[in-house]
């Protein structure tokens, strides 16, 4: 699979090295491509930096980790190439979600041909680094309106260590966001379920 990361902080440069880690070809990004050599230097031969726009033309699926300050700026330079991509969005936005919106909507609003999914954002890198690969499995949520999506983040979870579990569609990534339940909530696979179960009842 060919895997473009866009965001090569902390966050995005370690899921760029877990992806290429697992095989796939990987494009990263940033406003400065040009910087991004030490982050290249990790992805096992199986990277390049990259254009934000080529590297969404680049990649099956978008791996979506800017922070969030240039979230909507890496999507304009995106542009059209984002419609019809899968896109998984890992960031948090700022504080938490105000009125009706969460950030993962709000991203939908810029990019609304894109095939999103929310997922690999509630935990510190540090705590995923900890976690990987370790039974029991440290289960990550996914939040997504789109199958191709849903399927395309829980392949990604799987291979980097972690155990998917699925939230539910766009409307519970609140959840996952900051002020949200699930955020910062360090669960097992079998105990995604309540927490999962638990969360919810917040949104009645």
């Amino acid at each position: 699979m060919h895997v473009g990361v866009i965001g090569a902080g902390q966050h995005g440069a370690q899921l760029a090295e877990w992806c290429a880690e697992s095989g796939h070809d990987v494009a990263v990004s940033s406003r400065h491509p040009e910087r991004l050599g030490s982050v290249v230097d990790h992805l096992f031969g199986h990277g390049a930096a990259l254009p934000v726009a080529q590297t969404v033309t680049f990649a099956d699926v978008v791996l979506f980790a800017p922070n969030w300050e240039s979230a909507y700026e890496a999507i304009e330079l995106a542009g059209t190439t984002l419609d019809g991509k899968i896109v998984i969005d890992a960031t948090n936005p700022t504080s938490p979600a105000a009125g009706e919106m969460s950030g993962f909507e709000q991203l939908q609003l810029w990019a609304p041909e894109a095939h999103w999914a929310k997922a690999l954002n509630t935990l510190p890198t540090e705590v995923l680094d900890r976690r990987r690969g370790h039974d029991p499995l440290l289960a990550e949520f996914v939040c997504s309106d789109h199958r191709d999506a849903r399927l395309a983040a829980s392949q990604l979870i799987r291979e980097m260590g972690f155990a998917p579990f699925y939230a539910g569609g766009s409307e519970t990534a609140r959840l996952t966001e900051p002020g949200g339940p699930l955020q910062k909530h360090e669960v097992d696979v079998f105990h995604a379920q309540d927490a999962l179960a638990d969360a919810l009842t917040t949104m009645r």
